[in-house]
């Protein structure tokens, strides 16, 4: 049985408490943030310089606050997201957080309706992203409608959360063993077959029967991107979503474009894959377990912890100790599994807590690899937030896979170096090979689906199951190819993706490990570190330039696939012929 919340150890908890003590601080805390300034006072003045320094001082100040007790209330709601208690607590602060927005939403088009633009230096960047958002910004009256509508909007996404999370519910399999979201990874990398497609079956069998409830989540979420598009007069959902970043639509469109074109370097190592596995058929569950067979590669959680802190020190002694002292002193991770937490993996905080990371951890070399992931994202959070004022301390998310992604390279680096033994490093290669499939290949075909959703929703074509299985299934037998069963029960599978609900989000992991292999070519560390430093303090394509990669040129994706080619030739070259 999975554990539950309270029988969890301490030291297996991350460390919410240093935010506030206990819950009944939370609320005090609360109860203050409740009365929000009277930023209304300030309309009509934005014109002086010291008025609008004064409502930004202002508005930065109380942004701040209410993301402190955010990020407390929506830490303890994924630890159990069925604890009625901290639900309230994050519904209220959800709700606070809204009428923020709501009470703030004529500031905007206030600055951009101005005669002439205002030069302050503490908030210039921030300034001149707002500018270019002049021809996307509403009246006044026109934006505090969008805010107001935003808690209705956000209802699809928070209601796939609770779903996915608390209510859907999955069966045994046959021999006893408890599916689960953290399990399943866990049985897709058994050696036993049986287990595999049991486990890959009862899976997408679960979600199929709420296909229509599911669908029409989605739908929801879709049509409320085309909703803000509409409103803000962009020609698309994707333009909609990149342009506040300066990400121009063809870094999305080439990136699908270039991995379709490459799709034979992943068909020829599926081959490859089949071959070595010697199976007549190969199946969809039978893509992550490992070519090698019979190597123990089981590391306990404090073994994880100690490869990951050793893995970064290509990147100084200095990020080395604050790595350090966060997983082995401050606790900042939330170890392992228990009843109704939080599926997945993430990391969060904010400018006034500790990084803090979510695992459900079973002991795998690829949850040692999502440890590794996640520390990433945790340590360009603590190096932005500390070389950052609060306005610029957020980096922006087209560049928020890069670290993480990179510091997986860098414990592969370290795994490879400890290893003479063949067969131990053929485990490791292609788990690398795997990865880049995972996070390169197959995050490109979701973000194909998720571009695919959208254009349907605008030319007004009804999303409905039968529509997204056939399509979602088309993908697939494209992506993997001739040498892959594409087996039915995937044409589900878009219904268990939490990231069709964040507005093109996936695509970023494409572009993450490609910037994070064209950075392990040619890494400065002096530079990478500026990179993890900067936040938000310049554009998205401009803070890659400072660890040294351009993503508008091609050069990133074709590091990828040479990465990727290199690695099956060479584990090809360790294996035993077929």
């Amino acid at each position: 049985m999975v554990t539950l919340r309270d029988a969890v150890a301490i030291e297996d908890k991350w460390n919410v408490e240093a935010i506030y003590p206990s819950p009944d601080d939370w609320q005090k805390d609360f109860e203050k943030a409740v009365k929000l300034p009277d930023f209304a006072t300030y309309r009509g003045k934005l014109s002086e310089e010291t008025a609008l320094k004064e409502l930004l001082n202002k508005y930065f100040t109380t942004d701040r606050h209410l993301s402190k007790l955010y990020t407390y209330a929506h830490l303890r709601h994924d630890e159990d997201v069925a604890n009625d208690f901290f639900k309230k607590n994050y519904a209220k602060i959800s709700a606070l957080c809204h009428k923020f927005r709501e009470e703030t939403s004529w500031i905007e088009p206030e600055i951009l309706s101005l005669p002439k633009e205002i030069k302050l230096e503490e908030y210039q960047i921030f300034l001149e992203k707002l500018y270019r958002l002049r021809p996307h910004t509403l009246s006044a009256d026109k934006e505090y409608i969008l805010a107001l509508a935003g808690k209705a909007l956000d209802a699809p996404h928070k209601a796939f959360g609770a779903f996915n999370n608390a209510d859907i519910k999955f069966p045994n399999l046959s021999n006893g063993l408890e599916l689960t979201h953290g399990k399943f990874q866990l049985y897709l990398r058994s050696p036993d077959r049986k287990i595999r497609e049991e486990a890959f079956k009862a899976m997408h069998h679960s979600f199929a029967a709420y296909e229509n409830t599911i669908c029409e989540l989605i739908n929801g979420e879709i049509q409320r991107h085309v909703f803000e598009r509409k409103a803000r007069n962009y020609n698309s959902c994707l333009e909609a979503a990149l342009f506040p970043h300066q990400i121009d639509v063809a870094v999305y469109t080439s990136l699908i474009s270039s991995v379709k074109s490459n799709l034979p370097a992943l068909h020829r190592y599926l081959k490859m894959r089949k071959e070595h596995l010697n199976v007549a058929e190969l199946h969809l569950y039978d893509m992550y377990v490992p070519l090698v067979a019979d190597v123990d590669f089981s590391f306990e959680y404090e073994e994880a912890e100690k490869l990951i802190i050793e893995s970064v020190a290509p990147l100084g002694e200095e990020y080395q100790k604050i790595l350090r002292k966060g997983l082995l002193k401050d606790r900042w991770v939330d170890r392992y599994e228990n009843a109704q937490k939080r599926s997945g993996a993430y990391s969060s905080g904010c400018f006034d807590s500790m990084p803090y990371i979510l695992m459900n951890y079973q002991k795998t070399l690829n949850d040692v690899k999502t440890l590794a992931h996640e520390a990433g994202h945790s340590m360009h959070s603590y190096l932005s937030n500390k070389n950052q004022p609060y306005q610029y301390s957020s980096y922006p998310i087209f560049v928020a896979e890069v670290a993480s992604t990179f510091n997986e390279e860098l414990l592969c680096w370290q795994l490879l170096s400890k290893l003479d033994d063949k067969k131990k490093r053929a485990y490791i290669i292609n788990q690398k090979i795997d990865d880049i499939r995972a996070t390169f290949f197959r995050q490109t075909m979701f973000a194909e689906f998720e571009l695919k959703l959208h254009e349907w929703a605008d030319q007004d074509i009804p999303l409905t199951p039968a529509l997204l299985k056939e399509e979602y299934y088309k993908l697939n037998q494209e992506y993997f190819g001739p040498d892959v069963v594409v087996d039915k029960e995937v044409e589900i599978e878009w219904a268990r993706i939490p990231h069709f609900y964040y507005n093109f989000y996936v695509y970023q992991y494409a572009t993450g490990i490609s910037a994070a292999l064209s950075l392990s070519e040619n890494l400065t560390q002096e530079n990478y570190l500026k990179f993890l430093s900067s936040g938000c303090s310049k554009f998205p394509l401009d803070l890659l330039k400072l660890a040294g990669v351009d993503m508008k040129s091609s050069k990133p994706i074709e590091a990828t696939i040479h990465r990727f080619e290199k690695l099956v030739k060479e584990l090809q070259e360790i294996l035993p012929k077929s």
